[in-house]
């Protein structure tokens, strides 16, 4: 394919480009685009014949993009920013701060800690509203559908920009009462267990478990750390749990001093090119403040 020089890339085409590589498929670049799949199809098409090279590898797992569609998209996030920015700037009189922020976290961490920390910066700022993702992965970050994470993590990608909150300190629980009163590391093998499934197989817990009872057969496998201490609570099992979740229950007892080997650190996240905008901004500056692990 040869590059044709005269063909002028629109602001449509390079969000077209954008919302195929984050999606990775053509129906889902097409939700983000209102539009069906075959017209991203045709649009890419259309684009790469205009531009005379491939933007994307297509294989049966999705579409992978090349050089050129990673530079569009970069381009694409900073059009994207500006736009919000703008958006934000004519709705807001100047003392105020409006918009949408969207933050992703772990449910754990939603509930326990931004959730509180948001409610009291809803007096300051009535006119923002939120767009709350729960998972256990960077990704979403990292292809820009959120701004700002609120992480676990040991080591956080080096083209995020963020603040280290804390440790994350956890330790064995018991339901308050399960009649599991002590933690016997000689018999530690007899309690059921509840732990994180195999979809998070580096979790520190899971680590640590694996390294001293690699015997131990959990009874109850989740998804979630949130319902490893839902289901500890019902006296269904023993389980680790961060002691900044544990420590607002009444219902938990727990069996051992903190494990060193499983702790990981917290950390808020967000990307240079929007930490500057207002709405970004101030909901950032407010978590800085207000998250706290004990």
């Amino acid at each position: 394919m040869h590059a044709k020089t005269q063909y002028k890339l629109s602001a449509a085409d390079v969000e077209t480009v954008l919302a195929l590589v984050r999606a990775g498929t053509l129906a889902g670049a097409g939700e983000r685009l209102a539009v069906d799949a075959s017209t991203v199809f045709r649009s890419i098409q259309r684009l790469e014949k205009g531009l005379g090279q491939r933007l994307f590898e297509r294989s049966r797992i999705g579409y992978q993009p090349l050089e050129l569609a990673q530079e569009l998209a970069s381009r694409g996030e900073q059009m994207e920013a500006q736009l919000e920015a703008a958006r934000s700037a004519a709705q807001a009189l100047p003392e105020q701060v409006a918009g949408t922020v969207r933050i992703t976290s772990t449910d754990t961490i939603l509930h326990a800690l931004v959730a509180p920390a948001l409610q009291a910066l809803h007096a300051q700022h009535p006119l923002l509203a939120y767009e709350l993702h729960v998972g256990n992965e960077l990704a979403s970050l990292t292809r820009r559908d959120a701004d700002i994470a609120v992480r676990a993590t040991q080591r956080p990608p080096p083209h995020l920009v963020g603040k280290h909150i804390g440790p994350i300190r956890v330790a064995l629980f018991a339901g308050l009462h399960s009649g599991i009163e002590r933690f016997d590391a000689d018999s530690a093998a007899q309690p059921r267990w509840v732990a994180p499934d195999e979809r998070l197989p580096e979790h520190p817990s899971v680590v640590w478990r694996k390294k001293h009872f690699p015997k131990v057969v959990p009874a109850y496998r989740v998804n979630s750390i949130l319902t490893v201490a839902e289901l500890v609570a019902q006296g269904l099992g023993i389980g680790v749990l961060p002691l900044f979740l544990a420590q607002r229950r009444n219902d938990l007892r727990q069996l051992s001093d903190a494990l060193d080997e499983a702790q990981t650190e917290l950390w808020l996240l967000t990307h240079t090119e929007s930490r500057h905008l207002r709405r970004v901004h101030a909901v950032y500056s407010h978590l800085a403040q207000h998250l706290a692990l004990v």
